[in-house]
């Protein structure tokens, strides 16, 4: 007897329908083909301990499995309920008439529980557009499945449920999710708030510009001075996420196996602050079975890379590409795999191997040409492609012990939204684009073109500086969104020069 179940493979993102061919014959001999990896073909073993605990033997039958397409690697353990289910159907002990409604996934334990799998949200979403009536999973991927509208979603806790649900003897209701009602509850929530930061006006500003325009930031301070409180802070003054954003960074997180148990939806901007001594590929993603790295994990949201320099530098080299082009591609002999990247680079760093160059109070006691040696761990082309390099000094007493408290997130985020909000009108019809720090060539000659006076400046600052063209541009991205902030339609000198002051590494007094 031949019976078809219907699971799912992931592919970057996106999910891939697997139709499972099952066939039972005289015999006894067991085929899996189609491409599968070790993980799949160990499923035999597992289907055979889960149906005997849960009361049910194995069928004695000369079995072949096909999973279709065969030119698709079939990865993980997240085929052995549909496999199960299949080898069921075929055997005539699970009705098959109500088969072909339903996506189904499910890792079994050997007790015939379901345990959960990663990329359940990519897979909802394409069993909703190929038609299927639900989707049964196991029960601690129900929720995140069911913020797909449209799907009716069933969470199993074993493989006993799911063969009494399709033979109609168990009446299971469907996961429900209010999406919308989900995402608002806890957007606004965050642990952290501009207003602990004594100090640091000028760092804060910068800060501000950052998010207002999405640009890449830099800071350079002494150990102590507030370098990472300020990072952790952002996210709070960042725009919420939209809906839309918020599905596709939950997909990532799904994909990686990242979400935490009975969460539906990522509904604050990620901040991923990975250790220096990571590699090359958990960074930027990929590996033999490609997952998504630590910029696809920060995708619409921070990346914060503390101390920078201290990072392998075929890693910092290797975000050049993504941090220019927002996505990654992974390719391999086989196949190419692309993942999204558009991510906000925070970056902080000591101006020196002590930590103490340039501090007002205590001597740098690095050996000549050492604070050089330190700065060039970064290379120049990365440095550019950070549109905003800021200086912090450490907070004196007074401000530490001030009870006043500072201006709060709330008020920053604020502006920031406006800012934001005349982004969005600018660039309505320009594809892709969202923001200032994503503005080409062209775009930056049609809203950015700076009075004479302003000219001037920026002539002055290219020649003492020696700047880069790409620094150029960043300089004009970084004034335009300045005037955002301040509501102006054009560009003045003073935003020229606020956005010139933010190129602290540019100067040639720096490091010698």
């Amino acid at each position: 007897m031949l019976v078809k179940t219907f699971a799912a493979a992931v592919q970057g993102i996106s999910a891939t329908i697997i139709t499972i061919e099952v066939s039972c014959n005289k015999g006894i001999q067991f085929f899996l083909v189609g491409l599968p990896d070790v993980a799949v073909r160990e499923s035999h073993e597992r289907i055979i301990s889960a149906l005997q605990v849960s009361g049910y033997k194995f069928p004695r039958y000369r079995i072949v499995i096909n999973m279709a397409p065969a030119d698709i690697r079939k990865e993980g353990s997240s085929y052995d309920l549909p496999l199960a289910i299949g080898i069921m159907a075929a055997a005539e002990e699970v009705d098959q008439e109500r088969l072909s409604e339903y996506m189904i996934m499910g890792e079994l334990s050997l007790d015939g529980s379901l345990l959960p799998v990663k990329g359940v949200l990519p897979i909802a979403v394409k069993a909703k557009e190929e038609g299927f009536k639900g989707f049964i999973l196991p029960r601690q991927n129900a929720r995140e499945a069911a913020v797909v509208s449209g799907l009716r979603v069933y969470g199993m806790e074993n493989i006993k449920e799911v063969i009494s649900f399709l033979n109609g003897k168990l009446d299971v209701d469907p996961t429900f999710v209010d999406t919308k009602a989900e995402f608002y509850a806890h957007h606004d929530s965050f642990e952290y708030d501009f207003s602990d930061v004594r100090g640091q006006e000028n760092v804060k500003r910068a800060l501000e510009v950052a998010a207002a325009g999405s640009h890449n930031l830099l800071m350079v301070g002494p150990p102590g001075s507030g370098k990472s409180m300020l990072a952790k802070r952002l996210p709070t003054i960042l725009p919420p996420l939209t809906l839309s954003e918020s599905l596709e960074t939950t997909k990532i997180h799904s994909v990686a196996g990242k979400m935490s148990k009975g969460t539906s939806l990522i509904t604050k901007r990620p901040f991923r602050s990975p250790h220096h001594t990571i590699s090359n590929v958990a960074m930027v993603g990929g590996g033999s079975f490609p997952q998504p790295g630590e910029i696809s994990l920060a995708h619409n949201g921070v990346l914060f890379l503390d101390e920078l320099p201290e990072f392998n530098r075929n890693v910092l080299e290797v975000m050049r590409q993504p941090l220019e082009d927002r996505h990654i591609s992974i390719s391999r002999a086989r196949f190419t795999v692309d993942y999204p990247a558009g991510f906000m680079l925070v970056s902080s760093m000591n101006p020196c191997p002590c930590g103490y160059y340039n501090h007002p109070e205590r001597a740098c006691l690095c050996p000549p040409g050492a604070v050089q040696k330190y700065m060039n761990r970064i290379s120049g082309p990365l440095l550019d492609r950070i549109d905003i390099q800021v200086e912090i000094v450490p907070v004196p007493f007074e401000k530490i012990s001030e009870r006043r408290p500072a201006e709060p997130s709330v008020a920053v985020r604020e502006r920031v939204m406006k800012a934001r909000v005349i982004q969005q009108e600018r660039f309505k019809d320009e594809g892709g684009i969202y923001s200032n720090a994503q503005m080409t060539t062209k775009l930056l000659h049609r809203y950015v073109v700076p009075d004479s006076t302003g000219f001037n400046l920026l002539k002055n600052a290219m020649e003492r500086l020696n700047l880069s063209a790409r620094a150029y541009d960043r300089i004009l991205k970084v004034s335009r969104t300045i005037a955002d902030l301040e509501g102006s339609e054009t560009v003045s000198s003073q935003h020229i020069a606020e956005a010139i002051n933010y190129r602290n590494l540019d100067r040639e007094s720096w490091g010698t």
